[in-house]
C-alpha cells in the first residue's frame, strides 16, 4: 500500500523499538515476510519509519492483521488508528478480519474501539487455535 517497502534495517530498528525481538533474529526473513504481505501501510516522520501495519491473507474471505507497531516515542498520537484504518479500508467487504495480540488492557481497548470483538465475547460459539513454533 505504501511504496517503497521499508528496508531491512528500518524494519529491525522499528521491531526492536517495541521489543519484538523474535522477529529481528533473522532480518532477511522479516524483510521477506513484509514484502510478501497482502498489504503494508507505513508512517514516517522526517523520513524515519515510525509505524507499520501489515495484512496477510487472501483478501477475499480473510485478512489477518499480522503486525501493527508504532515506535514508542510516537505512540498515543493517532498513528496506530490511522494505519489500522488505511490497512483495512480496501478490505471492508471481507468477512473475516482476524488478529492475535498480547493480553494488555490498552491493546484490548484499542482493538475494541476499532470494531473488533474478542472471540469469547461473541454471541455465537467460536474457538481459536494457534501453534507457535
Amino acid at each position: 500500500m505504501t511504496p517503497p517497502c521499508p528496508t531491512s534495517e528500518e524494519l529491525v530498528s522499528l521491531y526492536n523499538a517495541v521489543s519484538w525481538s523474535a522477529y529481528t533474529k533473522d532480518p532477511a526473513r522479516l524483510a521477506a515476510a513484509v514484502r510478501a504481505s497482502l498489504a503494508v501501510a507505513t508512517a514516517r516522520q522526517d523520513g524515519e519509519l515510525v509505524g507499520l501495519a501489515r495484512l496477510v491473507g487472501d483478501g477475499q474471505t480473510i485478512v489477518y492483521l499480522q503486525d501493527i507497531l508504532i515506535r514508542p516515542t510516537h505512540q498515543r498520537r493517532g498513528i496506530g488508528r490511522e494505519l489500522f484504518q488505511r490497512i483495512f479500508a480496501p478490505y471492508s467487504d471481507v468477512r473475516q478480519k482476524v488478529l492475535i495480540t498480547d493480553d494488555e488492557a490498552s491493546q484490548h481497548a484499542f482493538y475494541k474501539s476499532m470494531g473488533f470483538t474478542e472471540t469469547g465475547d461473541l454471541d455465537y460459539p467460536i474457538r481459536t487455535f494457534v501453534q507457535f513454533g
